[in-house]
């Protein structure tokens, strides 16, 4: 419990006084990036007091100077804080539209140009995440997405979800996917408790949607990549 504790602790010592001036900061001059440095910088500290390590593998493969989609495995709460500040540059991400409603995190993250979606939507819906989700894209910023839609709760890979590659067979931009685990253990599906450990992360090298001819295919590539970087007994 008490890396639990320590986190918040963190959250509620940095993150306060971090969103009273960053915010207004990133309102006034439309510059998100020092509101995003401070959220990843709270997010490393929280981390290294709470016994958290994360190693990281293949940074090295993505492209410079090109907005990426990054494609993730999900068995933790701690995924999007453990991957997110591991990307190059600056990610937008999917994120449950519930959690775009929490006071700050939330009007922070839509500053950040995060686009809310529905667990269970409609195909409008989903239709209008992946419109601005392109926008972002258009802007240079990468998208960020964990492609099972929902976490494993026994860290085994679940069917992926459509609504990324329909993305990423629209707009062309490079698909990175990203093996994630060590924090099925840290922070399991349903509990808020944290343990300290190590988290992985490995970045593959991209795939181009433009060298496939179907949206299944590239889902396939996908997620062999994706596979092929989990331990054996992750990869379902």
């Amino acid at each position: 419990m008490i890396p639990s504790l320590i986190m918040l602790a963190t959250i509620l010592a940095i993150g306060i006084p971090s969103a009273l001036i960053f915010i207004p900061w990133a309102i006034l001059t439309r510059n998100v990036m020092p509101l995003y440095r401070a959220s990843c910088f709270i997010i490393h500290t929280g981390y290294r007091l709470a016994g958290i390590r994360v190693e990281v593998e293949g940074r090295e493969r993505v492209p410079t100077n090109k907005a990426c989609i990054f494609m993730s495995n999900h068995v933790s709460n701690l995924d999007p804080p453990t991957l997110i500040p591991m990307i190059p540059g600056r990610t937008a991400a999917f994120t449950k539209r519930s959690i775009m409603k929490i006071p700050a995190l939330g009007y922070g993250m839509k500053l950040a140009e995060f686009i809310p979606v529905d667990r269970v939507g409609s195909v409008s819906s989903a239709q209008e995440s992946v419109a601005a989700a392109k926008r972002v894209l258009d802007k240079g910023i990468h998208i960020t997405t964990f492609v099972e839609g929902t976490r494993s709760k026994d860290g085994r890979l679940l069917p992926f979800k459509k609504g990324p590659f329909y993305l990423a067979m629209q707009t062309g931009a490079p698909c990175i996917p990203v093996s994630l685990y060590g924090t099925e253990t840290m922070m399991a599906k349903g509990s808020m408790r944290i343990h300290p450990g190590t988290a992985h992360v490995v970045f593959h090298a991209p795939i181009f949607p433009g060298d496939y001819a179907t949206r299944e295919e590239l889902l396939a590539a996908v997620r062999a990549a994706i596979a092929s970087g989990l331990p054996e007994w992750m990869r379902g």
